[in-house]
């Protein structure tokens, strides 16, 4: 059906009447994506079959990624990209009247992940895909995701996202497949043949059903499968609960992503989705080995199981008590298994999110994998005090079980052979603060992956006409092997070139900006400097820096009439989760600044800000290739490594930032004189954390600015917002300024500063827009998946 335009035109026509009931002329939109999709599903089976076949019979590993989020964005462009149909399709919806870019459209955002761990498993499956390597997804089918933001005065309103409205296209539901999951019960236990033998029983179970979707490779016939879990009610309910109140229960698990967990009915759903997410996976992953496999002490040999942070973790406890409960091993043995299956990356330095859950709470949920991990932790506890005899604080703060508290990250760590951060500088941390202890104990586990992002997402897809040039000026082969993208360096002062890139950049902000007009109702100048901050709404990324940086100048300008910078667009997108109050103020005050200086006809020439709703994968599409200055502004040592800073750095956006994360990466690559670092560096500011000596009223009583901004924030500067912002005051003064927002100031404002004189030198900006494309093909998740393969899965 896609073998020439002819033939598509003709399979195309006849599909949609037949799938929708309606004549050609009479079809939507909706009916035409639907049909295309049905069509590219179709193409690929032959190859999706084969795929799985080749992977079950050969000598070769899977590996299985299992993650609580896939940010996979839309699929159907992707998808003709990857197949190398893209031209031929539309150029034949062309003949037929069709505009691809609305079937696109037409498509709705796969409500599967939240932010940057969940659009990394995304590329790293189609990495895995376009490598040929079998390397399959499991996560779970999320009703309606995190949820969707509206702006309501200023204010972020959640709604439940309805991705699933108009049904999956690339979905095949596989009831048959589906798998039993217990909570609650009790655990009883008898021996054996000097052997202890566990059942569980009084269990309330829920069923897994299987949804698969293809992961099609690029220019190869490998496709993938990401094998997403929905939760139905079981054959057989608990006779003493109410049957709607199950249904609800059991629906609930499946339904929304990352559920507030305030109250401990949320922490015990929490619980449940990751449970769930684990229980079906390995029942899966062990259903399909041993179609081909009698042996299951030969596991890790063609398995490969990866956890993506700590959602995963009870895949350790989990695949201990198969090997042990159903499959009759000893403890040795099975223990053996499961650390040389099992890895683990680490996405995370903050405290607050390594996850830890009470055994009050945990316990009577799980009762036969609570009583495996009291066992693993006595185990590691005695190995500990083996090596350690009488360093009880040593072995107390290694412990997978302690204070009440069940900690992932501890249970993930003993339980994998491979612990992996995201950036060299993350790894570091991890190695030399966080996880010292954990280094110490096991050296030859932890190592460093830099995470990677997509190109053909992200450049093929998102920038064809940057992709066109590219080829144009360097060959076609740095598709296929992105370091190549090095050879762009001898073309960054060729002044044809510099013309051509600054004219598509030009084009794309020109894009965006009427997108930003049709959206916001905001006037945006497409010759102004667009500086973006695109991100999951946090303290510790400073959004509030960038904002209280607009808010200075914005004073200067009142202050000066003959201040005047050049014209800068502030682009900010961001969902603040639901119960994190503080992030929802700093949207607020995004929104009242830009009341602001929007209108006010001193600077509405000037300084313009935009917050554009309900940040997702297809709107960062439209956003980054239009982007000049990338905001990475995070407090230094608390980003794990950010993948939108490559994405931005792809596109020939140069960064602003800090020395955190892969920024220390990317300046190495780029060279200093090609970003813009500034602040305090990861170690000024753990000396801070670990001696003290930082008083965020100096710099309020120290700064005028700083004092202005902050003392606007209560003063009735804003009139709209009564008493909102004391929040925000009280957090960088009463509470010290937890990320030094205050001590970075007067530096992000020079960079800042800096950044807009180098952007008015056209040939010298250009340079250094060229010198980013060119080194960013590093950060290829191609790159990042080729050494897991070789370094940690052993494929």
């Amino acid at each position: 059906m896609f073998q020439n335009k002819r033939a598509f035109k003709a399979a195309f026509s006849q599909r949609l009447e037949q799938s929708s009931g309606l004549s050609f002329e009479h079809s939507t939109p909706q009916h035409q994506y639907h049909t295309l999709g049905m069509m590219v599903r179709e193409y690929v089976s032959t190859n999706w079959i084969a795929s799985n076949e080749d992977s079950r019979k050969g000598d070769h590993k899977e590996v299985y990624y299992l993650s609580i989020e896939f940010l996979l964005g839309r699929l159907l462009v992707s998808s003709l990209v990857n197949l190398g149909v893209k031209d031929l399709v539309e150029e034949g919806l062309t003949e037929l009247g069709i505009n691809l870019s609305d079937l696109e459209e037409a498509e709705a955002d796969a409500g599967l992940g939240n932010g940057g761990l969940g659009r990394l498993a995304a590329c790293f499956l189609d990495s895995m895909a376009s490598l040929s390597m079998a390397g399959h997804g499991h996560g779970i089918r999320y009703k309606h995701g995190l949820f969707e933001q509206k702006i309501v005065n200023g204010y972020q309103v959640e709604l439940p996202e309805q991705w699933l409205r108009n049904g999956n296209v690339w979905e095949v539901r596989k009831t048959d497949l589906a798998v039993e999951v217990p909570y609650w019960g009790e655990v009883k236990w008898t021996e054996k043949n000097g052997q202890m033998i566990f059942t569980h029983e009084k269990a309330e179970t829920v069923l897994a059903v299987p949804y698969d979707m293809p992961i099609i490779g690029y220019d190869t016939n490998r496709v993938n499968t990401l094998r997403l879990w929905g939760a139905e009610p079981a054959k057989h309910f608990p006779p003493h609960k109410d049957y709607m109140q199950y249904k609800r229960d059991t629906e609930q698990i499946s339904e929304f992503l990352y559920p507030d967990d305030m109250s401990d009915d949320g922490k015990i759903l929490r619980l449940k989705q990751q449970y769930f997410l684990v229980r079906a996976s390995l029942e899966s992953i062990l259903r399909d080995y041993k179609e081909d496999h009698e042996d299951l002490t030969e596991l890790h040999e063609h398995v490969a199981i990866h956890i993506n942070d700590t959602h995963p973790a009870l895949a350790v406890p989990e695949l201990m008590r198969v090997l042990m409960d159903e499959e009759g091993m000893g403890w040795e043995e099975a223990w053996s298994i499961v650390t040389e299956t099992i890895s683990y990356t680490n996405h995370t330095i903050l405290s607050e999110a390594l996850e830890k859950w009470s055994i009050d709470l945990f316990r009577p949920l799980f009762p036969r994998i609570y009583l495996i991990i009291e066992e693993i932790n006595k185990r590691f506890c005695e190995e500990l005090w083996e090596t350690y005899p009488g360093d009880w604080d040593r072995i107390e703060s290694m412990a997978v079980i302690a204070h009440g508290f069940v900690k992932m990250a501890h249970l993930s760590i003993v339980g994998s052979h491979s612990i992996n951060g995201v950036a060299r500088l993350h790894t570091e941390i991890l190695k030399m603060r966080e996880m010292k202890n954990f280094h110490e104990f096991y050296p030859d586990r932890f190592n460093n992956k830099t995470n990677g992002i997509t190109h053909r997402r992200w450049l093929f897809q998102a920038n064809p006409e940057l992709t066109n040039a590219i080829n144009h000026a360097i060959g076609t082969n740095w598709m296929k092997d992105t370091e190549k993208l090095n050879d762009l360096i001898k073309h960054a002062d060729d002044a044809s070139f510099q013309y051509e890139i600054d004219q598509i950049k030009h084009d794309k902000k020109r894009v965006l900006a009427d997108l930003i007009y049709e959206k916001n109702g905001i006037k945006v100048n497409p010759d102004s400097i667009f500086d973006v901050q695109i991100k999951r709404l946090h303290a510790y990324k400073r959004q509030l820096l960038n904002i209280m940086h607009v808010m200075h100048l914005y004073n200067r300008m009142k202050e000066d009439s003959s201040f005047k910078p050049h014209p800068q667009t502030f682009i900010f997108g961001a969902k603040a989760a639901p119960g994190y109050h503080y992030a929802k103020k700093v949207i607020k005050l995004i929104h009242s600044v830009a009341n602001l200086v929007n209108d006010d006809p001193v600077s509405k020439d000037y300084l313009t800000v935009v917050f554009l709703e309900n940040y997702r994968v297809s709107l960062a599409e439209k956003i980054i290739p239009a982007t000049n200055i990338s905001e990475q502004i995070s407090t230094a040592s608390k980003e794990a490594s950010g993948t939108g800073n490559m994405k931005f750095m792809m596109n020939g956006a140069l960064t602003l930032g800090t020395l955190d994360g892969a920024n220390v990466e990317i300046e190495e690559l780029t060279g200093p004189e090609h970003i813009f670092i500034f602040g305090l560096t990861a170690q000024e500011v753990m000396k801070y954390e670990k001696h003290g000596g930082y008083h965020s009223y100096d710099y309020y009583h120290g700064d005028p600015r700083i004092k202005k901004i902050i003392d606007q924030f209560t003063s009735g500067f804003f009139p709209d917002t009564f008493y909102d912002f004391e929040m925000i005051s009280d957090s960088l003064l009463m509470e010290n300024d937890q990320y030094f927002l205050l001590k970075d100031f007067d530096a992000y404002v020079r960079a800042q500063e800096k950044a807009s004189e180098a952007y008015q030198d056209r040939k010298r900006w250009l340079t250094s827009s060229i010198h980013n494309i060119a080194r960013s093909g590093y950060f290829s998740s191609d790159r990042t998946i080729q050494q897991y393969a070789d370094e940690i899965w052993k494929l």
